[in-house]
């Protein structure tokens, strides 16, 4: 199969971590947002959203969506065990992550480290910040009674919600006051087989 993602961004990363944990064998296609490689008639023929990451397996059906790849690599794993309420546990912080997390914290992160802070986005930037300490108080207190986001097993949940936690602070957001967010970070970093976001 191939993904094409950019490495740096925090959806691709999912799926690199995912594949990097449970040993999924893939080919890496590096595509640039900026300098429009989403919008070509080749990539829109794949995904007419335009969007990464996107898995394209070998007989070349696409899949788009980040958590929906990551749910689909991880099947029937320990990381997405085929239990009916876990994996709608896992869901329910996913839609967590997308509707709560990822609007304030990863698009606070791409004005600052992809745009550069412009003038013309700084109030956007500053008004990110509210929603993004609301979902990380959400995450301290979930932390603070388990291990991981759905209990004492790290799951495909935790994956999404690490993706762009770890890189908060680039988004301006300082994780110095959620002890529990970090003591997780800490432990996911320490699964056997986990890789950097490069």
């Amino acid at each position: 199969m191939k993904i094409y993602g950019d490495r740096q961004s925090g959806n691709c990363y999912k799926v690199q971590l995912v594949c990097a944990l449970l040993n999924i064998d893939h080919t890496w296609v590096d595509v640039d947002i900026l300098a429009g490689d989403t919008q070509t008639p080749a990539f829109l023929g794949m995904n007419r959203n335009g969007k990464i990451p996107l898995l394209e397996f070998e007989q070349g059906e696409p899949l788009a969506e980040s958590n929906a790849i990551i749910n689909y690599l991880a099947r029937g794993s320990e990381l997405y065990p085929n239990d009916a309420l876990l994996q709608a546990r896992i869901q329910q912080w996913q839609f967590f992550e997308q509707y709560s997390h990822e609007p304030y914290i990863a698009v606070a992160r791409f004005i600052n480290k992809y745009l550069g802070l412009p003038d013309e986005r700084r109030e956007e930037y500053l008004a990110k910040q509210e929603g993004g300490h609301k979902a990380l108080r959400v995450m301290e207190n979930q932390l603070s009674k388990t291990l991981f986001l759905t209990g004492n097993q790290c799951t495909t949940a935790d994956i999404s919600l690490f993706a762009y936690t770890q890189v908060a602070h680039e988004g301006g957001f300082d994780l110095s006051a959620y002890p529990s967010i970090q003591a997780w970070l800490r432990r996911i970093t320490q699964l056997p087989g986990f890789i950097a976001m490069p």
